[in-house]
C-alpha cells in the first residue's frame, strides 16, 4: 500500500511541475503566472477540485511516446468563486506551449459538459500555441469538439475566456463564441494568421502586438471586453464580473443585501443635461449616480465608445446598462455601437438580467462609410435585439430621441415595460432646425419666418409631452428621482413573464 501511496504522490507532483523548474521559470520571467497559480488566484482557496490530473496524451508519432506529461497541457476542474460553483480549464504553456492535443480538448470537453448538466458558468485561461502538430488531424478534430458545446452552452450557462497568452488559428474560434473575453496587455494576443504568413500573403509587415494585441482587440475590431495590466489584475477583475452573472440561464440574477437607500436622491443630475442642446455631457456620471454605491462594471470602454454597456446593480440585483455617449459622436448610433448593444441586450435577455437603457441618441451616424458597410442591416441586429427581449426594460430618455434612432433604443414600440423621460427630452422625427428646412423650404429665404417655425416646432415636439399624451411614455419624471423611480420598476417587474412565439429559433440580421 505505502508503494502505491508513494506513486502517487510520485504521479501527482509530476503533474503539478507541468513542464519543469525551467520552464515555469520561463513562464515567471514573461511577467506569466504559472495555470495553477492562475487557478489559485481566480477561484476561492482550498475551494479547486481538479480532474483529470493523470490524463496523457495518446500519440507515438515524432517521439511523442517518449514525451508524456500528467495532465497534458491542461488544468480542469471545477472550484468556487465568492462560494458560488464554477467550471474552470487553465492551459499550461510549460507543457508543449499549452498546444491543444485529442486528450487535452477530451479534458476541456468533459468539464463543460458537467457544467451544462449541474448549470454552473465555464472559464477558460487560454494560453497555448495552438492545434499540437505532432497530432494532425486528431487534435483539428478536438478543437471541433470543443466549439460544439460552446454553440450548446451558449445561452444556457455563461462562457468567459481569458486570454493569457498566445491563442492563434482555430484556437481563437473558440473563445470568439463565448460570452467575454478579457486580455492581459503585452503578454496576450489573438489572431487568425500570425504576422510571418501576413507578410508572405499580403506583404504586410506587422508585429504580433499590432496585429492581434490587447489595444487592437479591446479598441479597434470589438474582439475583446476589457484589457489588463497583469495576470493578477485581470483574475481579481473577472472575480469581480463574476458576481454580477447569474449561474445559468434557469437562474435569477445574483443578489446581495443593499445598504444604499432604493430612494437616495442626487439633486446634482437635474443640472446633468446642459441647457444648449448641442452641448455633450458625460453619460457616465448618470449611471454612476443611480447605481447601487455607484458600481459599474463597465465591457468594451475603449469600443465604440458613443455607447456605453455595462453592469451594476439596483437594489442590490444585477442589472445591464445601456448607454448613449453624448460625449462621443454626439450619441449617434452607427455601426459599430449597434453590434457591441446589441450582444450586450442579448445575453442580459439569455440570463434573466434586466435592461435599464439611458437615451440621448439625435439618430443614426450619416455617411457613405456608414452606409456601404451596411448600417442597415447592423442597425437593425440592435433593434432586433431589444424587440426579442422578454426580461425587465426600463428606459429613461434624458434629451434627445430622434428618428429611427428613438424606435431602436428600447422604446414602449418594442414592449419596453417602463419607459420614462426627463422634462429635458426631446422626441420627434428629427431636430427643429432640420424638420423646418424640409417642411417650410419655401421660406427659406426669409430668415425671421425660419426662427419663428423653429421655435414653433421646437414647442410643440421638443419635448416630452406630446410623446407622453399618447402614452409612449409612463412618466416625465425630475432628474434627481431617476433610481428611486428604476427601483420601483424593477421591484413591480420582478415577476414578469413575457413568452416570445415558438419557433426553433430566430434569424437576427447578421
Amino acid at each position: 500500500m505505502q508503494e502505491i501511496l508513494a506513486k502517487l504522490e510520485e504521479k501527482r507532483a509530476a503533474a503539478k511541475l507541468g513542464g519543469g523548474e525551467r520552464r515555469i521559470a520561463a513562464q515567471h520571467a514573461k511577467g506569466k503566472l504559472t495555470a495553477r497559480e492562475r487557478l489559485d488566484v481566480l477561484l476561492d482557496e482550498g475551494s479547486f477540485e481538479e480532474w483529470d490530473m493523470f490524463v496523457e496524451h495518446r500519440s507515438a508519432d515524432f517521439g511523442m511516446a517518449e514525451q508524456k506529461v500528467p495532465g497534458d497541457g491542461v488544468v480542469t476542474g471545477h472550484g468556487t468563486i465568492n462560494g458560488r460553483p464554477v467550471f474552470v480549464f487553465s492551459q499550461d504553456f510549460t507543457v508543449f506551449g499549452g498546444s491543444l492535443s485529442e486528450a487535452h480538448a477530451e479534458k476541456i470537453c468533459k468539464v463543460m459538459d458537467q457544467a451544462m448538466k449541474v448549470g454552473a458558468p465555464v472559464i477558460g485561461l487560454n494560453d497555448s500555441g495552438g492545434a499540437r502538430i505532432q497530432e494532425g488531424v486528431a487534435s483539428l478534430g478536438g478543437y471541433a469538439e470543443v466549439f460544439q458545446r460552446n454553440v450548446m452552452a451558449s445561452g444556457v450557462v455563461p462562457q468567459i475566456s481569458m486570454i493569457m497568452g498566445p491563442c492563434a488559428g482555430g484556437a481563437v474560434y473558440s473563445p470568439a463564441m463565448t460570452d467575454f473575453i478579457f486580455m492581459v496587455k503585452d503578454s496576450s494576443y489573438m489572431f487568425v494568421t500570425g504576422p510571418d504568413v501576413v507578410k508572405t500573403v499580403t506583404h504586410e509587415v506587422v508585429t504580433a502586438e499590432e496585429l492581434g494585441g490587447a489595444a487592437t482587440h479591446t479598441a479597434r475590431s470589438g474582439v475583446a471586453d476589457l484589457a489588463f495590466e497583469n495576470d493578477l489584475e485581470a483574475l481579481l477583475e473577472l472575480r469581480r464580473l463574476f458576481d454580477f452573472l447569474p449561474l445559468s440561464n434557469r437562474e435569477k440574477p445574483p443578489s446581495r443585501l443593499c445598504t444604499d437607500p432604493l430612494d437616495r436622491q442626487d439633486f446634482s443630475l437635474d443640472t446633468l443635461v446642459p441647457a444648449n442642446p448641442n452641448k455633450p455631457y458625460d453619460m457616465k456620471e448618470l449611471i454612476l449616480k443611480v447605481a447601487d454605491e455607484g458600481e459599474f462594471f463597465e465591457l468594451q470602454p475603449d469600443y465604440a465608445r458613443n455607447i456605453i454597456t455595462g453592469f451594476g446593480r439596483m437594489g442590490g440585483s444585477t442589472v445591464g446598462f445601456v448607454a448613449n455617449q453624448p460625449m462621443v459622436l454626439a450619441g449617434c448610433l452607427d455601426i459599430q455601437s449597434a453590434i457591441k448593444a446589441a450582444r450586450f441586450v442579448r445575453f442580459c435577455d439569455a440570463f434573466n438580467i434586466p435592461i435599464v437603457t439611458f437615451v440621448d441618441v439625435p439618430g443614426f451616424l450619416p455617411g457613405t462609410a456608414q452606409e456601404f458597410n451596411g448600417i442597415i442591416k447592423h442597425g437593425a441586429k440592435l433593434l432586433f435585439a431589444y424587440a426579442e427581449a422578454t426580461v425587465p426594460k426600463i428606459t429613461v430618455i434624458t434629451r434627445k430621441a430622434y428618428g429611427g434612432a428613438y424606435d431602436v433604443m428600447a422604446s414602449k414600440h418594442l414592449r419596453g415595460d417602463v419607459n420614462y423621460a426627463w422634462p429635458t427630452a426631446e422626441i420627434a422625427v428629427m431636430g427643429p432646425k432640420g424638420a423646418v428646412e424640409i417642411i417650410f423650404r419655401a421660406d427659406m429665404g426669409d430668415e425671421a419666418k425660419i426662427a419663428a417655425r423653429t421655435e414653433e416646432y421646437r414647442e410643440k415636439f421638443a419635448n416630452p409631452f406630446v410623446a407622453a399624451s399618447r402614452g409612449y411614455l409612463d412618466d416625465v419624471i425630475m432628474p434627481h428621482g431617476t433610481r428611486r423611480r428604476i427601483c420601483r420598476a424593477l421591484a413591480m417587474l420582478r415577476n414578469k413573464q413575457l413568452q416570445n412565439p415558438w419557433k426553433k429559433h430566430d434569424n437576427i440580421p447578421l
